[in-house]
């Protein structure tokens, strides 16, 4: 019963007006430029898109003093060193009781804090954001704090909140299939996860609390710059049991549709390509005795699916949208026991509560967002939770992407379905009238994500190797930015460190006809990593942010040491960054350079 409410979410709005775009090569010269006709209006002369050089230095760290850089060098030096990672929470505790706590903060902010965080609030922040807005860069805003439990307590909290309580009563049986039941021995979340912040439910008022900060920070971006972004992660909404009965069921709903196109012929195609035949479906449901044949004719309707005789995986989703009486017919078969199963789970009547709390939740932060001209960021996390995620981030969309994106989805291009969920979100919001936004991501959990999948014994559900990520990662923005082309208010944010990455998408582009002006394509990078990939973006025209968190000190100590291993990992790679800095320095001392100010 209270699952099916959050289908009922949905608001279709009329699909907007297109705009008519004509491609104009980077290096065209002015006397030649780019034409745009927006809503019929005249004609609008477009300035030739400058080429972007990602090892001119002296562009690239144009907006940082020379002690900056090498606070730079310093720092990712020190992230490359295994032995002091290896050590470094003990390292941090020792220097905090041999300095005190005020040098110990004076410390951090002279090195890893500075480098990795804006500051401590709202006010703090304001300069960082402003400097780098004058470079070029625009900022997404994430109140970086995170609680510093030990690995018992996190264990604890998470499987406490991931059981339903009927799973806690020992005449209880879990339904639910492998993947989205919680296990012991992954119960703390922040284990292999070097790129991400990790939230564990307490109780409703803690929920309430994050939601405070979270209003706080879309503030803070709000008043800071125009068209900014803040980030929230739904794990901080609310209780995570929610998250995973709810992706239980819709995998289980999208599994079945594609049972349905396997016994079709269809095996292996697309999502977006999978169409099954409404008469053939019709047979092959009432022989499973779901329901009389009567009543399933009724549910496949030219009112309700079109007239094409046809039912693709929009329209088979779209069951479950909008006709609650079908709530007792919707079953699907358990692949272990080959059984009919109800899909949706019962709740009591807490748990009913608890899951219209994390959904009001959503809806303020929208609303807040709406009301200060900031666009939301809604985070991937894991893939036991991400189908929830992306569905509620959906129904989010429907509601406030109506004249622009202000509700981000993100996928993780290292999950096997990547493809498919991009497609069919593209699809619906083209078939819907709502504005698509959405940001590229490779992928936080990718450790995590398969030592589990091992576990507990359920398909990998990451792409086989890093290779084969960069081809689906490329795969799902070159369809992006090719719908873009058509579809002038959809928007897209490529969030990579990757030069290579952020090469072919700067070809497509203007492959594409896609200026940089319109704002359709839009790039991201970590504060304190790949300055010389934004600020040349930046400087050249390209809309392009750093993801900037901010809290206090000790707040953000879980988030520092995430930052340092990360680059840990990077930089055993690649010494690219390193390089041009110790570059630009040179450079600096060569012409007298080195007390640049930044102008």
């Amino acid at each position: 019963m209270a699952l099916r409410r959050v289908f009922l979410l949905r608001s279709v709005v009329p699909r907007a007006a297109g705009l008519s775009t004509e491609p104009q090569a980077r290096e065209q010269p002015a006397a030649n430029p780019g034409v745009v006709r927006a809503w019929g209006a005249a004609e609008v002369v477009r300035r030739p898109v400058p080429v972007v050089d990602f090892d001119n230095t002296q562009e690239a760290y144009r907006s940082r003093r020379s002690w900056e850089l090498v606070r730079n060098l310093l720092v990712l030096r020190l992230c490359a060193s295994p032995v002091l990672l290896a050590h470094h929470e003990q390292l941090l505790h020792v220097s905090r009781k041999l300095l005190g706590q005020r040098m110990f903060d004076k410390l951090m902010k002279m090195t890893f804090y500075g480098h990795f965080v804006a500051g401590e609030d709202q006010e703090s922040i304001r300069p960082l954001i402003q400097h780098n807005k004058a470079f070029g860069v625009g900022s997404i805003l994430d109140y970086g704090i995170e609680e510093d439990l030990s690995p018992e307590e996190a264990e604890r909290k998470e499987m406490e909140s991931c059981t339903s309580e009927a799973e806690r009563d020992s005449s209880g049986t879990n339904k639910r299939e492998k993947q989205y039941q919680v296990h012991p021995a992954f119960g703390d979340r922040r284990d292999g996860v070097i790129s991400a912040r990790t939230y564990f439910y307490a109780n409703e008022a803690k929920c309430d609390n994050y939601m405070e900060n979270l209003l706080k920070c879309i503030e803070a971006s709000g008043g800071a710059s125009d068209g900014g972004f803040s980030a929230i992660k739904l794990t901080a909404l609310g209780r995570p049991q929610f998250l995973l009965q709810f992706s239980d069921v819709l995998t289980r709903w999208r599994r079945f549709f594609h049972q349905m196109a396997a016994e079709q012929g269809q095996a292996g195609r697309a999502a977006v390509d999978t169409k099954l035949e409404v008469v053939v479906l019709q047979e092959s449901i009432a022989k499973m005795g779901i329901a009389s044949r009567a009543e399933i004719e009724g549910w496949f309707t030219p009112e309700t699916l079109g007239v094409s005789g046809t039912v693709d995986l929009l329209d088979w989703n779209s069951l479950i949208d909008s006709r609650t009486q079908l709530s007792r017919h919707l079953v699907v078969p358990n692949v272990q026991t080959g059984q009919l199963e109800p899909l949706l789970s019962r709740f009591t009547e807490e748990e009913e509560q608890q899951m219209k709390r994390m959904l009001q939740r959503m809806d303020v932060l929208a609303k807040k967002a709406r009301e200060a001209g900031v666009r939301l960021m809604i985070d991937a996390e894991q893939s036991y939770f991400q189908p929830a995620i992306s569905r509620l981030t959906l129904e989010m969309q429907r509601r406030f992407n109506v004249d622009k994106p202000l509700i981000f989805n993100t996928f993780q291009c290292y999950l096997k379905e990547a493809y498919d969920n991009v497609t069919m979100d593209m699809e619906l919001a083209l078939r819907e009238g709502w504005c698509f936004g959405a940001k590229l991501v490779r992928g936080a959990y990718l450790a995590q994500e398969r030592a589990r999948a091992v576990e507990i014994g359920y398909e990998d559900p990451i792409n086989p190797t890093y290779e084969a990520t960069n081809v689906m990662y490329h795969r799902c923005l070159n369809y992006v930015l090719e719908k873009l082309k058509h579809s002038p208010k959809a928007e897209v944010m490529v969030a990579s460190h990757n030069e290579d990455t952020v090469r072919f998408t700067l070809c497509r582009m203007e492959e594409l006809g896609l200026h940089p002006d319109d704002g359709q394509v839009c790039f991201g990078q970590l504060l304190g990593m790949c300055d010389q990939i934004s600020f040349p973006l930046g400087q050249a025209g390209f809309p392009v942010y750093k993801y900037v968190p901010y809290g206090p000190v000790m707040e953000v100590l879980p988030y520092l040491s995430r930052r340092a291993l990360e680059n840990s990992s990077i930089m055993k790679g690649a010494q690219r960054e390193r390089q041009l800095l110790w570059q630009e320095l040179h450079r600096r001392l060569r012409t007298g350079n080195l007390f640049h100010h930044p102008a």
